[in-house]
């Protein structure tokens, strides 16, 4: 069983509106939970978001909070609804409206990784189930929504930053559709979970820094941007998604030569977002 549900690194002093999350890049493999799997240590970790979390760390030196989960992704999905219960996975589940998330094998307990590969033999009791999101997934959330009602306080607007990782070959299409391969993809449900122009912002910090940004394809957000996009009251999510083959080998699940280098070029980017709405002139709320 993973130690803890999160990790929260809080800056010295409150100066962005931002909050960075990392939901997908736990990697607290316990020994009790690997011996009821029947993958190798290595491939359990082929869904995770490997290192996003080293990524973005830096996140709080620019005012802003940064959140990242304890438990890995193939023990409890924190982007997915707490109901999104898989029947074919965990006992007593009724089989409801198809979800194709759930029926994939991706609900919040995951019944598969990668490329649809079984975690498990069996079936799961649904108490266990209910455990984990107990213990991992209600506490996660509870402190995120903490952290973006302290911003939206604090700022009279409030930006949550979701960053994940997706596979290169994930990428195929959009580069056979567009002609150019995006190394970075923003998420926004097509406008619904944020303003076009902090999208716009988000955007231009990357391609400042000299990457391929495209939006929506393939990945246009999931539960986490669903549930906290509400731009209307001023309160934004945006799913950030990097191209893994830029900074680890994917297959061996470890950082590639590249990976100082591109976390050093993250870090212009991440000071850019973490500035996002603020002004010269603008006074800096009160701790």
């Amino acid at each position: 069983m993973p130690k803890v549900a999160y990790h929260l690194i809080q800056p010295e002093a409150h100066t962005s509106r931002v909050v960075f999350a990392s939901p997908h890049s736990g990697r607290d493999y316990s020994w009790s939970f690997l011996r009821h799997t029947a993958l190798d240590e290595v491939t359990i970790r082929s869904s995770e978001d490997a290192f996003v979390d080293r990524l973005f760390d830096c996140a709080p030196q620019f005012g802003a909070p940064f959140i990242k989960a304890g438990a890995p992704r193939a023990f409890i999905d924190l982007n997915r609804s707490a109901e999104e219960l898989d029947p074919a996975l965990i006992e007593g589940v009724r089989r409801q409206t198809h979800n194709p998330r759930v029926a994939s094998g991706l609900g919040v307990v995951p019944r598969v990784v990668a490329n649809g590969r079984p975690i498990y033999k069996g079936k799961m009791p649904y108490a266990e189930a209910e455990r984990r999101i107990t213990q991992f997934w209600h506490p996660y959330h509870t402190q995120l929504r903490k952290l973006m009602t302290q911003a939206h306080a604090r700022f009279g607007e409030a930006i949550l930053v979701d960053c994940h990782s997706m596979p290169h070959e994930a990428l195929d299409g959009a580069a056979k559709s567009s002609g150019r391969r995006p190394q970075i993809v923003l998420g926004d449900r097509f406008g619904a979970s944020a303003s076009q122009t902090v999208v716009d912002q988000i955007e231009a910090a990357f391609v400042d820094a000299g990457l391929v940004v495209a939006r929506n394809t393939p990945f246009a957000g999931a539960y986490i941007t669903q549930a906290y996009g509400r731009p209307s009251r001023k309160q934004h999510a945006v799913q950030i998604e990097i191209d893994r083959s830029i900074y680890m080998d994917e297959r061996e699940v470890r950082p590639n030569a590249n990976f100082h280098n591109f976390r050093k070029l993250l870090r212009s980017v991440i000071a850019e977002i973490a500035a996002t709405g603020q002004s010269d002139d603008m006074p800096l709320a009160a701790e």
